[in-house]
């Protein structure tokens, strides 16, 4: 794992992290679902590899997740407490900035529901579900950067974007890097 930066932001701080999200050691890793919460590619299945079938078990309890909500299950074998399956938009299905921002924001309610400190995720919707990398690199860096200046009293004081990939982490750099605040609008 390679800290690439962190920055503070109002009572919180964003950090900007290469590596492998199951190896995460924090309170919540967000994964990258489907809405039927079927972990077989990209991130969710690196999840349910690492964390143990138990993941997909109580996925499957929790059914079906419409675009841009979450659920949350235990973390398994995994060194976070929570796995917060956030349902990114698929490109071409209409209203995605929105539906992604909602994935993001709702994320981050649901680690401060539950008093979590911590949250580290990837690059919801940039993988198989082909959301262009940098509208997602500014989406998700601007709506936490929004939620901890809008939530100062908030649990959540660690929000972490965990890049696998060069190519992806290079625009996440761009926006984590922008000394003005990033539009969200």
């Amino acid at each position: 794992m390679e800290l690439i930066s962190e920055k503070t932001i109002g009572t919180g701080k964003l950090r900007l992290v290469k590596g492998d999200i199951t190896g995460r050691a924090v309170d919540a890793i967000v994964n990258a679902a489907n809405s039927h919460l079927q972990h077989g590619g990209g991130v969710a299945a690196a999840i349910v590899r690492k964390g143990g079938s138990s993941i997909q078990e109580e996925s499957d309890k929790a059914g079906f997740t419409p675009v841009g909500t979450v659920a949350v299950t235990q973390a398994g074998k995994l060194p976070c407490k929570a796995v917060i399956h956030a349902v990114g938009p698929q490109m071409g299905e209409g209203d995605e900035d929105e539906k992604l921002k909602n994935a993001v924001v709702n994320s981050l309610k649901a680690a401060a529901q539950r008093g979590f400190i911590s949250i580290s995720m990837p690059a919801i919707s940039s993988g198989i579900f082909c959301f262009p990398k940098d509208r997602c690199a500014r989406i998700l860096v601007g709506q936490s950067e929004r939620f901890l200046k809008e939530n100062p009293g908030s649990s959540v004081k660690i929000i972490e974007f965990c890049i696998y990939d060069d190519a992806t982490l290079e625009y996440f750099k761009r926006e984590f890097y922008k000394e003005s605040e990033n539009s969200c609008s």
